[in-house]
């Protein structure tokens, strides 16, 4: 089965894979390992213009949603 996920808001669209790419490239870019990314929750708050991460249930943070 293939599927898409898409949250629209304000006239803007993003997609499911490309918030997860921006996420991943958080942790990479902070010297771990991609291995070591055992789980990932993403939260979107479209009002903010933000995505709120939880790397392995411990490590949070957040990026700009462009």
């Amino acid at each position: 089965m293939k599927s898409a996920f898409y949250v629209e808001y304000y006239g803007k669209q993003i997609d499911q894979a490309a918030l997860i790419k921006e996420a991943k490239s958080i942790w990479t870019k902070s010297g771990k390992k991609a291995a070591d990314l055992k789980s990932l929750n993403l939260y979107i708050k479209p009002e903010e213009n933000t995505a709120y991460y939880v790397f392995n249930d411990d490590e949070t943070g957040s990026f700009v949603i462009e």
